[in-house]
């Protein structure tokens, strides 16, 4: 049992919002490391996998339905967006992915040293410092932006159907 009193209000704060600028400052961080991942030769479509990944670990659905739509609109596959959570014991991510996605769970749980050594030590192995830089930068800017959401509860509302 918890000795925490959980209180529920239908008053959120968009923080986005209420704060543009901070949120400004946000978007550009997160597009300074777009344009490094990209200058390190990350594709797109490896990008939105750390976006997903560390979104699940975080529980955001608003960046979910951001990144899985835009890893589709990258060229991914259902297969694999199926099959992230579990991509440790899947054949269907490169050494150069599971590389990124290592680093972006130790960037996602920073407290968890071994994690860390041990996603390091697999992202010496295939990716080059400015890769590594450039995936721990874009796993940080997602873990920022999954704060703002969930916090903010931005909504996630049914797709129209086709």
């Amino acid at each position: 049992m918890s000795d925490v009193t959980v209180v529920s209000t239908d008053r959120r704060v968009f923080i986005d919002k209420q704060s543009p600028q901070a949120y400004r400052a946000l978007l550009a961080a997160a597009e300074a490391a777009r344009e490094a991942a990209a200058g390190a030769g990350l594709d797109r479509r490896l990008i939105e996998l750390v976006n997903l990944r560390v979104s699940q670990i975080n529980g955001c659905a608003y960046c979910l339905h951001v990144h899985t739509r835009a890893a589709i609109r990258e060229g991914e596959t259902t297969q694999r967006l199926g099959v992230l959570p579990a991509w440790r014991d899947t054949e269907v991510f490169s050494d150069r992915e599971r590389a990124a996605l290592g680093l972006a769970e130790a960037t996602t749980a920073p407290a968890d040293a071994a994690l860390q050594e041990a996603a390091y030590a697999v992202a010496c192995e295939v990716l080059s410092d400015e890769e590594i830089s450039a995936a721990v930068w874009v796993a940080i800017t997602i873990n920022s932006f999954n704060r703002v959401s969930i916090l903010s509860k931005h909504p996630v509302r049914p797709a129209p159907a086709r």
